[in-house]
This record gives C-alpha cells, sequence and structure tokens, in this order.
C-alpha cells in the first residue's frame, strides 16, 4: 500500500492574503476558501495542493520544512519575489548558491540557481 500526498499545510495568521501570496508566486490558482482554510495549486485538478489555515501565533523559529525554487533566472526571481514582499533572510547559509528568502509571515524558502 502507498499514500498519495495531497497537500502541504501552512499555519497562518492572515490564510487568505498568505495563500494569494503564494498563489501569485508560484503561478498557481486558489481552489477553495473558506474561513478556516484556503487551498491552492498548480490547477484544480493537480495535486498536490497547498493549503493554509489559521492560527493565533506567529512565526518564532527558523522552519523545519521549507520550499525550494528552481526559476530559470535566480537573479530575476529573487527580484520579483522581493518586489512582492519576500524579504531576505539568514539561517546560517553562508556563502551558498541558493537564496534564502521569507514569504510576508516570515516562513523561510530557497531560490536555487538555474539547472546547469
Amino acid at each position: 500500500m502507498t499514500s498519495v500526498w495531497e497537500s502541504l499545510t501552512v499555519d497562518a495568521r492572515d490564510p487568505s492574503r498568505l495563500a494569494h501570496w503564494w498563489a501569485e508566486a508560484l503561478g498557481y490558482q486558489v481552489v477553495a476558501e473558506k474561513p478556516d482554510e484556503v487551498e491552492i495549486r498548480q490547477s484544480r485538478d493537480r495535486l498536490p495542493g497547498i493549503v493554509f489555515v489559521p492560527v493565533a501565533d506567529g512565526k518564532e523559529t527558523k522552519n523545519r520544512l521549507h520550499l525550494d525554487l528552481r526559476p530559470a533566472d535566480q537573479e530575476a526571481e529573487v527580484e520579483r519575489l522581493v518586489d512582492m514582499g519576500a524579504r531576505h533572510v539568514d539561517v546560517g547559509q553562508g556563502d551558498a548558491s541558493w537564496t534564502v528568502l521569507a514569504d510576508p509571515e516570515g516562513n523561510e524558502f530557497c531560490v536555487l540557481r538555474q539547472q546547469g
């Protein structure tokens, strides 16, 4: 028996705002929006989705799970995401080939170099 990856759940102070931010960042669409959860996917019928649910407290420590994005142009993508509201963060990555950013609620993610 195996399992199918249905979704990744993200705790958020403002699930709707964060879901819409990530939908724009990834080129996804909002497929369900309720007061207690918002789901985004590449398309309505394509898994996995990312589900944003409300929490009262803010993020306080480094993520234990994060997304890695691999754009065609790392520098341009970092600039686009920062223009959308992401910010550069230092999680101890040193002089790495990837860039660590945080979304508007502080969740870290990496922007990798393009495949070479």
